[in-house]
């Protein structure tokens, strides 16, 4: 699992004025939360922009006055206006105590209902799960190698160790093969052809059938 390492400065001022003057340095207040202590520290947007501007989970190791912290994001509030980073808050990692992290979802595999021209449609990009340090994961894996046209593979059936909980809905759809246009009218076509014939058939029989009750009445 990658971790990013984050050079931190320890602050001992808080509150809306000390942090103000802290952005107007182009600093980031930061708060890591966990374990015997609480850290005030601060940080800038060149530290932290691969742990946040990423899709991918990743780990932080926070350098606040000599000591190193494992950490994960907890929080990060973006100023509404200009999408700054303006405020951090992380969860330090301690061994045995587990954490909540959304961990994002990876296919393997090819999916025959893409081969016959359906379209893979992901719908949830990533996964709640629930585990201890130790055991965290960086993705969670979707086999789709046996998704097939309208089909769909949810929560549940991901690739999940025992050591892992996963917290998010287990039939939620994770990704589905949507079948193309052209398909769809084709098979609208052939089952207008089978009801079509059905009826005919149908038809026929209840002819048949008339007939023979007429030969019944003659005789």
């Amino acid at each position: 699992m990658e971790t990013v390492h984050v050079k931190a400065d320890k602050r001992s001022d808080t509150g809306k004025k000390a942090n103000k003057a802290l952005r107007s340095q182009g600093k980031i207040p930061a708060v890591l939360y966990g374990g015997a202590d609480t850290h005030i520290f601060s940080t800038t947007h060149n530290e932290v922009k691969k742990l946040i501007y990423t899709p991918n989970f990743k780990l932080a190791e926070l350098e606040i006055d000599g000591a190193s912290h494992k950490a994960i994001v907890k929080e990060v509030q973006f100023h509404p206006v200009t999408d700054a980073i303006v405020h951090i808050d992380f969860i330090k990692l301690q061994e045995g105590v587990p954490v909540k992290v959304n961990v994002p979802v990876r296919f393997k595999g090819t999916s025959p209902g893409v081969r016959e021209g359906g379209t893979l449609i992901q719908s949830m990009r990533k996964v709640k799960i629930k585990a201890a340090p130790e055991n965290l994961v960086d993705e969670l894996i979707a086999d789709i190698s046996e998704v097939v046209l309208g089909a769909s593979i949810r929560v549940k059936d991901l690739e999940v160790d025992d050591s892992i909980q996963v917290l998010s809905p287990s039939n939620t759809p994770v990704a589905s093969v949507n079948v193309p246009r052209a398909l769809k009218s084709l098979e609208e076509e052939e089952a207008e052809e089978a009801a079509e014939a059905t009826a005919a058939e149908g038809g026929e029989d209840a002819a048949g059938e008339e007939g023979a009750v007429a030969g019944d009445a003659k005789e």
